[in-house]
């Protein structure tokens, strides 16, 4: 039988996050603050969009009692600039028929430039084009992965059959070094998986806009003739600025097919991924209730795996029919609810059902407090978005065409088998255990 759960704590636990230290309130107060990217790790846990990738810039990240306030504290990382040398040759543009849709194109006859390689999507994409066979070339900051923990030689080992390139995707200088002296080839194609990390207003606009836009005009000038873009599905209904900084750049991409008919484009809209749907699995384990919010039938979708999507993007590379289009994708199967999800999670554990429910209005209620105190204190204007989009990912569905052959339940499967190794939201978290730990102790 459900019961309302408690307010911010019993939230924090919907999405296998630590209770909230009653410090934070105190803390809140001061200038600096540690600030918790409030919404974007609630519905994370429920619903995914392609955030993740770790070419934001940093911020310190932590929790701070919801109701009380929030700040980033953004942290300026140097820019990384490369010497200018000449740029790969194109032979044919890609028209149909020809280039990247000519049927006599090999994989090894085509150059691919990835941004965002390190991150959740752009790993496993990176590696599928290797493994298919494409000329690849990874562009990654000097210290990536999740807490920028990787060095260039982990990105190296992790990318083994390709070049590796290191640079600053903010900095349009740095982002043209990834094209230069690529190996003389058929098509050179542009994949950006480039994502803010919480999708605040800044970074939305700094990585989801200027960033990826960086990649287009580099990636032109350079005779790339192909555009990949891994967007996501909520695009549809746009109520967030990491929404319409992406629709922003999509525009972009049409603005250039049509002035230029060699070029093409394919934007893929991913509706959640799997680890998105399994921040309460552990929990669930240790005999918890699962928390859902409103009636748990809201947000329901079918979500695609890292490894499906992947490969769907490759296709992006050689199909005529993904050919300047905007591509809708999910995984196989009907979509589920919230409670499908936790029926399935606790069958497979072998728990008996417990359920609680939180109520959708206390995310109005965290908005409109930041929205008021934003107006004092800017900084908390970010604060207000993260609660928006705790909203959306809390009410709103995403369902696509479905694709691919891996189902939740097997992910489910794996997750109690062997754990839930290497889907980590790092820094697309609103509470870094480790940096809420800290404050704590503080």
């Amino acid at each position: 039988m459900a019961t309302r759960a408690r307010p911010i704590n019993r939230i924090c636990a919907a999405f296998g996050e630590p209770r909230i230290s009653h410090n934070c309130r105190t803390r809140a107060r001061k200038k600096t603050i540690r600030a918790a990217e409030s919404g974007r790790n609630m519905a994370c846990w429920i619903q995914s969009t392609p955030i993740g990738s770790k070419h934001a810039p940093a911020e310190a990240r932590g929790a701070c009692a919801l109701g009380a306030g929030f700040t980033g504290v953004l942290q300026r990382r140097a820019r990384v600039r490369a010497p200018t040398c000449r740029s790969a040759r194109v032979i044919s543009m890609d028209q149909p028929g020809q280039g990247i849709y000519d049927p006599a194109t090999r994989p090894q006859d085509v150059n691919v430039v990835v941004f965002g390689s390190t991150g959740y999507i752009g790993k496993y994409v990176t590696k599928e084009f290797i493994k298919q066979g494409y000329r690849v070339t990874a562009f990654a900051r000097p210290s990536s992965g999740i807490g920028g923990k990787k060095t260039m030689q982990d990105v190296r080992d992790d990318f083994e059959g390709g070049d590796v390139r290191f640079g600053d995707v903010t900095d349009l200088e740095s982002v043209k070094a990834a094209f230069e002296n690529l190996p003389d080839a058929k098509s050179t194609i542009v994949v950006s998986c480039l994502a803010s990390r919480g999708g605040g207003i800044k970074d939305s606009n700094l990585i989801d806009y200027q960033a990826t836009l960086n990649t287009l005009r580099a990636g032109r000038e350079a005779g790339a003739s192909h555009f990949i873009l891994l967007s996501a599905i909520c695009v549809q209904k746009p109520l967030l600025e990491f929404q319409r900084a992406k629709l922003k750049f999509e525009a972009e991409l049409s603005k250039e097919a049509e002035r230029d008919q060699d070029f093409s484009f394919s934007i893929v809209r991913p509706t959640a991924f799997f680890k998105s749907l399994a921040g309460q699995f552990e929990r669930l384990g240790q005999g918890n209730a699962y928390i859902y919010f409103g009636d748990g039938k809201l947000c329901k979708c079918n979500a695609i795996s890292e490894s499906d999507l992947a490969k769907f993007m490759v296709l992006c590379a050689h199909q005529e029919e993904k050919r300047n289009s905007i591509l809708p994708v999910g995984g196989p199967g009907e979509p589920v609810t919230p409670l499908e999800q936790a029926e399935l999670q606790f069958a497979l554990l072998g728990k008996k059902p417990k359920y609680s429910s939180a109520p959708i209005a206390l995310f109005d209620v965290i908005i409109n407090v930041l929205d008021t105190m934003g107006r004092l204190i800017p900084p908390l204007r970010e604060a207000a978005e993260f609660g928006r989009i705790g909203k959306y990912y809390a009410t709103e569905d995403m369902v696509g065409p479905s694709f691919g052959e891996d189902t939740l339940e097997a992910f489910f499967v794996q997750a109690r088998d062997g754990g839930l190794s290497g889907q980590e939201l790092g820094d697309a978290s609103i509470f870094n255990r480790k940096e809420q730990m800290s404050a704590g102790k503080k």
